[in-house]
């Protein structure tokens, strides 16, 4: 019997210590000293595609499949539109025509990813940029391009003309716009200066590389005072005139955009 007592006794003791240590203030461990948690990583599987070996075309991508495009064009003075190095439209009213403002609209096939391209020009006499030049009108003239493009067929907007297409201008002038006051103004002397680029090489083909090339500039229909051909077409309102930096004396300009499918 005493013996079970000692035991009981024993055993409280070692309870009661033990109360001790897990009531007291103890600090728990620096987080160094603490066991490291693995954090579970769900990856989520990956789909792989294979090729389509079949030679017919019985495929659900259909970009290759030629749609109508219609495009509604308006410049002042000139464009001449390019699929690639396709001409697709070229202004019907020639650049050396003063005023010549007039639309046009032309149809034709063409597959996606779509590259146009456009020359575009001012009317200008000569190269120093000026128009009516030796009369009360001398004056250095301004330009514009406005373009949208829709499938011909069920009417949906393909693209417009605005700051993702991306330019370069080849002829500028005059490089001093107190030309326009010449009396006897002359190309490249005193104020009528000017500069002449060729056209880039391969400019027109998907490869080339336009990163030098500068987004196009918008501008609104008061800035460019559209005329004879503008109202002709009902615009859409993403469709922006575009330009060079300088409306008036950006003669000259090469222009391209890449359409993808929508």
């Amino acid at each position: 019997m005493k013996l079970q007592i000692t035991t009981l006794l024993v055993l409280a003791c070692i309870l009661v210590g033990c109360g001790r240590l897990i009531g007291s203030n103890q600090q728990p461990p620096p987080d160094k000293n603490r066991p490291k948690v693995a954090t579970a990583v769900i990856v989520m599987p990956t789909t792989r595609v294979g090729v389509n070996t079949n030679s017919n075309k019985n495929s659900t991508d259909n970009t290759s499949i030629p749609i109508n495009v219609k495009a509604e064009l308006w410049a002042d003075n000139w464009f001449a539109l390019y699929l690639d190095d396709t001409l697709i439209k070229e202004d019907s009213v020639p650049i050396t025509t003063e005023r010549s403002f007039n639309s046009e609209t032309v149809t034709f096939p063409a597959t996606y990813p779509m590259h146009f391209n456009v020359i575009l020009k001012d009317y200008i006499q000569n190269d120093t940029g000026l128009e009516y030049i030796g009369t009360d009108r001398q004056q250095i003239g301004d330009g514009g391009f406005i373009g949208q493009f829709t499938n011909a067929d069920t009417g949906a907007m393909i693209g417009v003309t605005n700051e993702w297409w991306k330019c370069t201008v080849i002829h500028t002038a005059p490089l001093d716009n107190t030309c326009a006051a010449e009396v006897n103004p002359i190309a490249g002397q005193g104020p009528c200066g000017f500069t002449a680029l060729p056209e880039p090489t391969d400019w027109k083909l998907p490869t080339f590389d336009e990163s030098s090339w500068l987004a196009a500039t918008l501008f609104n229909a008061d800035q460019v005072g559209p005329k004879e051909g503008y109202n002709d077409i009902t615009w859409q309102p993403e469709a922006k005139i575009i330009w060079g930096p300088d409306l008036k004396t950006n003669n000259t300009l090469l222009c391209r955009v890449t359409i993808f499918k929508p």
